[in-house]
């Protein structure tokens, strides 16, 4: 009775692909059991080819390519259901956004899901038990990942090249080929102990190169950092090559219409833990989300607070609404500010990558008249930053990036040597988000060799070295401050085309498979 039930449709194309999808959120942080990919996209790849062939067969009266589609889909429901299901308590803060919640655990896997599942339709006829069919089958998945992370504003989440980020030492190559790449490889990687099933001997030659070459990346990266460690040891730095940062995460709780009185208590609060030493020339670095429904004409009310605690050595960065006229009206804006002990605005950065629904509300007209808005406080939605122009000062040339904007590998202009990051992951709770969010972190700053500054209320503080190694950190919910003279690194190398790298590996691969087919 159960050998006919494993056997049956309902379990290999629905429910078994769901379970093996499910079971993938353990190979990304926290969890980090990045080994279980070794064996669970195997069984989807031999669960695609064993569909195909029953499909003529044994189901032969069902639709054939419905088959290989719902494989992948239900996979992909899978997959995000387990990995992004923390999305939803962000809409626990505001009593209206409650029953959205099912929308969101349910909704969003339920669309995302489609990604896998035309990923699987594509290459789900051609594929058959070797070594080509194996690169055909890795490139169409990193295609889709690539696609997902690129139309409908893009949400590049979860890509299993994140899988690795626990183990900086495996992803150094990424400075020279960039994430999708990186991310193709990675798949190409957990396939391959199919080669060992397979009859042919030389899938055995081929399993050990790629093995090698694993372990050969290993090694390389290893001595990447060793490296570079001992560089930075022996630089002796001094003001003129690094600067002085403090991190300060004060942990403060998500809320809704917060009184004047404690809006003065939390500014109170950061200068506290700052603890700013007059003398010192220092980067502040507060999170975004500190002074929630506040915008920045308010806060210059508390001046004073600023010009006692700090000096003309001090610049502090931190979140906070603004506004700005225009022909249209008043834009309010998520921006990233750097002011002086005068609460002066040095520079300012408005957000560009927005949150859907989050920041900003698709088709807003619409949906305003039945009572829904953006999920952040306030009605209206955020408008969207036009330029990315970097902070500049003394030798630092720092590109901020807001919270959600961290994700996205193109947001890097070639001009910068250090990258500064806010976030208020407050919105996830104890969830696994803030260790997801905190991983993608780790790659930006690899992917273009500079030191990392993460400031995020209730996530992830941390220094990350150039070459993701991660050298202070503070916990969600710990509060506190670390403090580091980051370096400034001139990156004299040329950028590489990472876009043009991913689609001439990906013509390789698919031309690969057609030369070889033809060959058969």
């Amino acid at each position: 009775m159960i050998l006919k039930f494993l056997s049956s449709r309902l379990f290999l194309i629905f429910l078994f692909p769901f379970i093996l999808g499910t079971l993938t959120v353990f190979s990304f942080q926290p969890f980090n059991l990045s080994y279980i990919n070794f064996l669970i996209l195997p069984i989807l790849f031999l669960l695609t080819v064993y569909a195909q062939k029953k499909s003529k067969n044994t189901y032969r009266k069902k639709p054939y390519l419905l088959n290989l589609f719902f494989i992948g889909y239900l996979f992909g429901v899978g997959f995000f259901l387990s990995g992004i299901h923390w999305i939803s308590h962000s809409l626990t803060f505001d009593e209206i956004f409650k029953f959205l919640v099912p929308v969101a655990i349910i909704g969003l896997p339920i669309f995302l899901g489609l990604f896998f599942g035309l990923a699987n339709l594509i290459v789900g006829p051609f594929l058959k038990n070797n070594f080509t069919s194996i690169i055909l089958f890795s490139s169409s998945f990193a295609f889709m990942d690539y696609v997902r992370a690129k139309i409908l504003s893009g949400f590049p989440w979860n890509i299993w090249a994140y899988t690795w980020s626990w183990k900086p030492e495996v992803l150094q190559s990424l400075f020279y080929i960039g994430f999708f790449s990186f991310n193709l490889l990675c798949i190409i990687v957990y396939c391959s102990p199919l080669l060992l099933i397979f009859k042919k001997r030389i899938n055995f030659f081929l399993f050990f190169t790629i093995s090698l070459l694993f372990f050969g990346n290993y090694i390389y990266g290893s001595s990447i950092i060793k490296k570079n460690d001992k560089n930075f040891t022996e630089l002796n730095l001094n003001l003129e090559n690094s600067i002085y940062t403090k991190i300060i995460s004060p942990s403060f709780d998500l809320k809704y219409n917060l009184s004047n009185d404690e809006l003065s208590e939390n500014i109170s609060n950061l200068i506290k833990y700052s603890d700013p030493d007059k003398i010192k020339k220092t980067l502040f670095i507060w999170p975004e989300g500190a002074f929630t429904g506040f915008n920045f004409e308010q806060i210059k009310e508390y001046r004073a607070l600023f010009e006692e605690a700090f000096s003309d050595n001090h610049l502090i960065l931190f979140g906070s609404n603004t506004a700005q006229e225009s022909s249209d009206g008043i834009n309010i804006f998520n921006s990233l500010v750097v002011v002086n002990n005068k609460l002066n605005i040095v520079y300012q950065y408005n957000k560009i990558k927005l949150v859907p629904f989050g920041e900003f509300l698709p088709y807003e007209n619409i949906l305003n008249k039945f009572g829904v808005k953006k999920i952040t406080e306030g009605y209206g939605s955020f408008s969207k930053g036009s330029t990315y122009d970097t902070f500049k000062y003394d030798n630092l040339n720092m590109l901020p990036l807001i919270c959600y904007e961290i994700i996205f590998p193109e947001l890097n202009p070639n001009q910068k040597n250090i990258i500064v990051n806010i976030s208020e992951d407050a919105w996830f709770g104890s969830t696994i988000g803030p260790s997801q969010h905190f991983a993608k972190a780790i790659f930006r700053a690899i992917e273009n060799n500079v030191y990392l500054v993460r400031s995020a209320n209730k996530g992830f503080s941390a220094f990350v070295d150039n070459k993701g190694v991660v050298k202070k950190l503070l916990k969600p919910n710990e509060r506190g401050v670390i403090e580091l003279d980051v370096p400034i690194i001139n990156n004299s190398k040329k950028k590489y085309k990472f876009n043009l790298i991913f689609f001439v590996l990906l013509f390789t691969c698919v031309s690969t498979f057609i030369i070889f087919k033809k060959n058969e």
